[in-house]
């Protein structure tokens, strides 16, 4: 598997030289009667975000929602990779799919919410999804969805704390949380995975403890493998992953240490290892499918944000792949059917990335720089 990621990371590498000499994007994977080589128009775009189209994670499940709807209804589509993950970057791929013919442009993650608050006024016919983000300037103190953009937000902390309930219900009393870039999303899982975490402690009657850091990329690393064996070799059972393609450095540390299990993140990972016991999941795919589909069909909600939760089946546990040992189907519906009540109410919290402001009663964090 190590000497395939090499063989990937080269061509990669000989993809990007080209990227460069070439002083653009050129569009990927285009679908139906397009192809990059083409002069043929693409309706259908999506920008990635940190990380590439396969991460197992937000930009691939993105892209399955606009893949199926393209095929499905026979629509030209392919994928941009920004050179970097700047604002002016993301923008001139936005830029380079509009002039390909897009109609509409799909961006995956926080991260594109200055780049599309920019292009909505440049392109305004043009529709935009903006997954995980609502559009504001590079300051964050304007803030606009303009009539042709709709904003699809999530409730990543019900899913994270559903996580860390499961975790330690069944059996885990030493957690690690290993976020990527500490931004809202990923603050949001990570501090409801404590708070999940702690009340099943509560529950039991027993203590917990959660190592937990950012590694500030949503990109794979040998410093991150190497941190996570770390972690592992001093008693971390279980450590949730939230980075998009640093679950594979994890898990690669984790298949190194008998009984070391990893949580995924946003899709279902249990194909990438027999380690992944869950996914703290946002349903992306079909959200970005019904967004494309609305917009197919006239009915386009431009100008709103709608926000997917345990209410509407939009976050969840994958339990027919999960492996818990006790955690059961019966146990998951009791849980959540006490989110979708409300009986359980779930911070949002992104103000403290540390979760140093919890009350927690059974559970420790170190927080790790």
């Amino acid at each position: 598997m190590k000497n395939k990621k090499k063989t990937i990371g080269v061509i990669l590498g000989i993809g990007m030289i080209l990227v460069s000499v070439l002083g653009c994007t050129a569009p990927k994977d285009t679908g139906v009667s397009s192809s990059a080589e083409s002069s043929e128009k693409i309706e259908l775009a999506l920008i990635t975000d940190l990380g590439h189209i396969d991460d197992r994670s937000f930009n691939q499940a993105a892209w399955q929602g606009v893949q199926q709807y393209a095929k499905e209804n026979g629509v030209t589509y392919a994928y941009y990779e920004p050179e970097e993950g700047t604002t002016d970057s993301y923008v001139e791929s936005i830029d380079q799919a509009i002039a390909k013919g897009a109609k509409l442009v799909v961006c995956p993650g926080y991260l594109f919410a200055t780049a599309v608050f920019i292009a909505q006024d440049r392109y305004p016919d043009v529709a935009f999804i903006l997954v995980d983000g609502e559009p504001h300037d590079a300051a964050n103190t304007v803030s606009k969805t303009g009539e042709n953009v709709l904003s699809i937000l999530y409730q990543e902390e019900q899913a994270g704390f559903l996580a860390g309930y499961a975790a330690v219900k069944d059996g885990h009393r030493k957690l690690g949380f290993m976020g990527g870039l500490a931004v809202p999303a990923v603050i949001r899982y990570g501090y409801e995975f404590v708070q999940g975490a702690d009340l099943a402690a509560q529950e039991l009657g027993v203590d917990t403890e959660i190592k937990y850091n950012y590694t500030g990329t949503f990109i794979g690393t040998p410093e991150i493998q190497a941190q996570a064996a770390a972690w592992y070799a001093e008693g971390t059972e279980v450590i949730f992953t939230c980075g998009g393609a640093i679950v594979e450095s994890v898990i690669d540390a984790a298949e190194e240490h008998d009984n070391a299990k990893v949580i995924g993140v946003d899709v279902d990972q249990s194909d990438l290892s027999k380690t992944v016991i869950t996914s703290a999941m946002k349903m992306v795919t079909s959200s970005v499918y019904s967004g494309i589909q609305d917009y197919y069909s006239n009915a386009f909600a431009g100008g709103t944000t709608q926000t997917f939760s345990a209410a509407n089946n939009g976050i969840g546990l994958p339990m027919d792949t999960s492996t818990f040992r006790s955690f059961s189907q019966q146990d998951y519906q009791v849980i959540y059917a006490k989110l979708v009540s409300g009986e359980i109410g779930v911070a949002n919290q992104t103000e403290d990335s540390t979760t140093a402001d919890l009350p927690l009663l059974a559970t420790t964090v170190t927080y790790i720089k």
